[in-house]
C-alpha cells in the first residue's frame, strides 16, 4: 500500500500542476488563521529572517540547499538545490515561506537517515485542490475540497521538525526521538483558541487551532519550558533545572541558554557565576559547538565533522548544578534567572549579524530566593 502511495505521489509533474493557492489567497476564508500565520515563524523564509539568510549564504552562494523546509512550495526546488537558479521575490511560492498550500497538502512523511522526506498529494490541472487538516467533517469551499488526513495528528511535523544531518553524516538538529510523533508538538505550539477556523464559520465551531506556532519568541512558553529550584547551604548554592518539554532543551544549533546565578546581601551582588560571558560557566550554559576535522570551532554547522561541546537537558530532564560561593547568611537574596539567545556568539561574529534580536538574550524564567536559615 505504501509503494502504491509512493507512486501516486511522485507522477510526472505535468499531471500535478493544480494552481497554487498563496497565504493571502487564504485569508478571504480564513482571516483570523492568517494573522496568526503572518505573526510565527512559519511565515518566515530567506528573504525576511536574517539568522537563516547569513547561514544559507555562508553555506553555499550558489546553492539553496536549505529549500526542503525553509521554501517548501518552491515549484524549482531542484533547481535551487544544484545552484541553477536562485531565491527569488518575483515566485509568490518562494515568499510565501512554509506556506498554508504546502503544509495543508501534506499527504505522507517517510522517515530517512539524514531528514525525512515529505510527499505532497497534488491533483491535475483543472481539479480543486485537496487540503488536509484535522478537522471533523471539515467544509470544502469553491477553492479547494478540505479531507480529515490522520497524519495531522501524528506525522505532520515529522517531515521538517525531526532531525537533520550534514553531509559528514553530524547530527546538526536533533527535535525527536524515534518513539516520538507530532501529538506532543500540536498539543503545545498549536492549541486551541476561541473561534472557528473560517470566516463564515458556517458549523458554528468555538476553537480552532492556533496557527502563531509559539514557540521561543513567545515569553509564555519560554516560562512554561522550564522549572527552577534554589537549593542554598552554608557555602554553596545548588540549582535544580527541570526540562518541562518532550523535546530537548537545545534543538537549534544557533542558540545558547544559559543560567545567570547571583547572591546578594545588603542590595550588593557579592558572587556570581560569571563575569562577563555566559560561557564562562560551562555547566550552566547550554549549547551545541561544533568542529571541523582538526578539532578547531566552526559556526556553521554544515561544515562540521563532529559535535565539539554539547551541554543540553534531554526531554523532561532533571539536572543540579553546584556552585561554590561566600558564606551564605540569612536575609541574603539568591537570583537564579534563565535567558537564551537565538544566535550565540560564535555564530553571530562569523555571520556579522545586524539584528539585535538575535543577539539579545531573552528572559527565560527568573527566581528569586530569600535565605530565612541556613544548614
Amino acid at each position: 500500500m505504501k509503494l502504491f502511495l509512493l507512486f501516486l505521489l511522485t507522477l510526472l509533474p505535468p499531471l500535478l500542476s493544480a494552481k497554487y493557492l498563496t497565504n493571502k489567497s487564504c485569508k478571504e476564508c480564513h482571516e483570523d488563521i492568517y494573522y496568526e500565520y503572518q505573526s510565527s515563524y512559519h511565515s518566515k523564509t530567506y528573504f525576511n529572517d536574517e539568522l537563516h539568510r547569513k547561514v544559507a549564504n555562508a553555506v553555499s552562494t550558489k546553492k539553496y540547499e536549505c529549500v526542503s523546509c525553509h521554501m517548501p512550495a518552491a515549484a524549482n526546488k531542484k533547481a535551487l538545490e544544484n545552484g541553477n537558479e536562485h531565491p527569488s521575490k518575483l515566485y509568490k511560492e518562494q515568499t510565501d515561506a512554509v506556506s498554508c498550500f504546502y503544509c495543508h497538502q501534506i499527504g505522507y512523511v517517510k522517515q530517512a537517515h539524514k531528514k525525512n522526506i515529505i510527499y505532497i498529494s497534488k491533483k491535475p490541472e483543472g481539479y480543486k485542490p485537496s487540503m488536509f487538516g484535522s478537522l471533523e467533517d471539515p467544509d470544502d469551499s469553491d477553492k479547494h475540497e478540505m479531507l480529515n488526513n490522520p497524519i495531522y495528528k501524528k506525522n505532520v511535523c515529522l517531515g521538517c521538525h525531526s532531525h537533520k544531518r550534514n553531509d559528514h553524516d553530524v547530527m546538526i538538529f536533533d527535535a525527536m526521538k524515534d518513539n516520538q510523533d507530532s501529538t506532543e508538538c500540536i498539543k503545545c505550539h498549536m492549541p486551541y483558541i476561541n473561534g472557528g477556523a473560517e470566516k463564515m464559520n458556517k458549523r458554528g465551531r468555538l476553537e480552532h487551532r492556533s496557527h502563531t506556532f509559539a514557540g521561543i519568541h513567545s515569553l509564555d512558553m519560554r516560562e512554561k519550558a522550564l522549572d527552577i529550584f534554589i537549593h542554598p547551604e552554608h557555602d554553596s548554592i545548588e540549582i535544580t533545572l527541570q526540562n518541562k518539554m518532550p523535546h530537548p532543551l537545545i534543538i537549534q544549533a544557533a542558540r545558547v541558554k544559559y543560567l545567570k546565578l547571583t547572591l546578594n546581601r545588603d542590595g550588593k551582588i557579592i558572587w556570581k557565576n560569571f563575569q562577563k560571558s555566559p560561557l564562562e560557566d560551562k555547566q550552566g550554559a547550554f549549547l551545541i559547538e561544533f568542529a571541523d576535522k582538526n578539532n578547531k570551532l566552526v559556526a556553521i554547522p554544515a561544515f562540521a565533522y563532529k559535535r565539539k561541546f554539547v551541554n543540553n537537558l534531554q526531554a523532561k530532564e532533571k539536572k543540579v548544578l553546584k556552585y561554590k560561593t561566600p558564606s551564605i547568611k540569612k536575609g541574603d537574596i539568591i537570583k537564579a534567572a534563565f535567558y537564551v539567545i537565538l544566535a550565540k556568539p560564535s555564530c553571530s561574529e562569523v555571520l556579522d549579524l545586524q539584528d539585535k534580536s538575535l543577539t539579545s538574550p531573552l528572559l527565560m524564567k527568573e527566581v528569586t530566593y530569600k535565605v530565612t536559615n541556613i544548614k
